[in-house]
């Protein structure tokens, strides 16, 4: 086991994201040099950030935090729509894909805000006229 699981993770994050530089993988993740170095000082990293990538990337989270098992999970089969979708937000530039990640959490959202509505409605008393 090493001293410094952070920096191993790390170093994993440069071979996902073919990164050779601590330059290059802040520009990969979209972040920072000082967020980067900050995550070193603290050795912590953004869990939901690895869980991103891994899915990203098809990367079996045991081996990017832990070193453990195959680098490759297993692909989900996806239909050609969602090929041409991956296919459309790989190749825009990192701060157009996290604008529309914003906009698709801001919709699952607002359909669990209305969902979390129709419960409470189909919850209160019905009044009487």
């Amino acid at each position: 086991m090493s001293n410094n699981p952070l920096g191993e993770v790390l170093t994993r994050l440069k071979q996902l994201t073919r990164s050779h530089s601590d330059a290059e993988l802040s520009r990969a993740l979209n972040i920072s040099p000082q967020t980067l170095s900050s995550w070193k000082v603290r050795q912590s990293i953004p869990y939901a950030l690895c869980v991103d990538l891994a899915r990203t990337h098809l990367c079996s989270l045991d081996w990017l935090l832990l070193g453990e098992g195959e680098q490759r999970r297993s692909p989900v089969a996806l239909s050609e729509w969602e090929v041409g979708l991956l296919a459309q937000l790989r190749e825009m530039a990192g701060a157009d894909r996290q604008a529309i990640l914003l906009q698709v959490q801001d919709k699952q959202r607002l359909k669990q805000l209305e969902s979390q509505l129709q419960q409470l409605l189909e919850q209160a008393p019905v009044a009487h006229a």
